[in-house]
């Protein structure tokens, strides 16, 4: 697995396609490694003409981990945060956008399709606000602005992402708790058994495990806060996909988004949830090309 040093950070990542052509840049959402990305994705985007470059956000993955800085309390800091406190977190969204931009400097990208699906569209907002020359385009999946005004998750959402009592030990239970946190989470009436999650979820817990890694990213986006200010200032062409039936993030984070950034596209995915399952695929990547195609360079 390849390794580059990107904001004094170690960050994994691997490649796909022809160098020569222009890069898409894909963002992981929360505890999400490399390996949760479609290969059918993937391989569409490589046939659309792209090089795709996929990598491990940091504390996830193969790429830096914090040990030794605890991971805070979340259900604490959700309170604080809506007290208008501000929190001290072991880093910051701000920081993951700056990984992004090391990357894209330690792989001599100078300008790249920036694709970020939940956390990682977050990151991709902030990217897109703090170099804005480095983008041809951004598209946000699934992801909202920290606006405090929008609906939040319901309670029985935030008791699977954040479950308390003793947390499974064996490879099987954990993986059995990951699919089933999806089976919430994600689009009503998917299998996520058979859709392939399991599949993926399966081939990340093998590649690697660490889950104090999600608390401190978890923190992270709750430090956050409302970082409407970064949404407002996006020059690039942005492409906003949000399902009508998420309900971690709900579809008014995805109307925010394509409300502040002028010019922004809407596509709403009737029924789809907190996932990508195989049925929207097809749809998913079919207007990511398009708005790749209506800003396409060379490098």
């Amino acid at each position: 697995m390849p390794h580059v040093t990107a904001n004094n950070i170690r960050i994994a990542y691997e490649e796909f396609g022809n160098p020569k052509d222009p890069a898409a840049l894909l963002i992981m959402g929360l505890g999400g490694q490399l390996t949760m990305w479609s290969d059918e994705l993937v391989k569409d985007l490589v046939a659309g003409g792209y090089r795709v470059i996929l990598f491990d956000n940091r504390d996830i993955g193969l790429s830096h981990f914090h040990t030794g800085e605890k991971s805070p309390g979340i259900m604490r800091q959700v309170v604080l945060r809506r007290l208008g406190i501000r929190l001290k977190t072991p880093y910051a969204l701000h920081d993951m956008a700056l990984d992004t931009i090391g990357l894209m400097d330690a792989l001599k990208l100078d300008r790249a399709h920036l694709v970020g699906i939940s956390m990682g569209g977050m990151i991709g907002q902030h990217v897109a606000s703090l170099a804005p020359d480095r983008l041809h385009s951004l598209t946000a999946i699934m992801t909202t602005t920290g606006n405090p005004k929008l609906p939040r998750p319901s309670g029985e959402i935030m008791k699977a992402m954040i479950r308390r009592g003793p947390q499974p030990t064996t490879r099987d239970a954990i993986i059995d708790q990951s699919v089933a946190t999806f089976g919430v989470i994600g689009t009503p009436g998917e299998d996520q058994n058979t859709n392939g999650m399991r599949d993926r979820i399966t081939r990340s817990y093998d590649r690697s495990y660490h889950p104090a890694g999600l608390l401190r990213q978890m923190s992270a986006i709750v430090a956050a806060g409302d970082f409407r200010k970064h949404t407002r200032s996006i020059k690039a062409p942005t492409l906003v996909m949000h399902g009508t039936a998420d309900p971690l993030v709900p579809i008014e984070g995805g109307r925010d988004i394509a409300k502040l950034v002028r010019g922004a596209r809407l596509v709403e995915l009737d029924g789809m949830g907190h996932d990508v399952p195989p049925r929207f695929l097809p749809e998913i990547t079919r207007h990511m090309l398009d708005h790749f195609n209506a800003t396409k360079v060379y490098a």
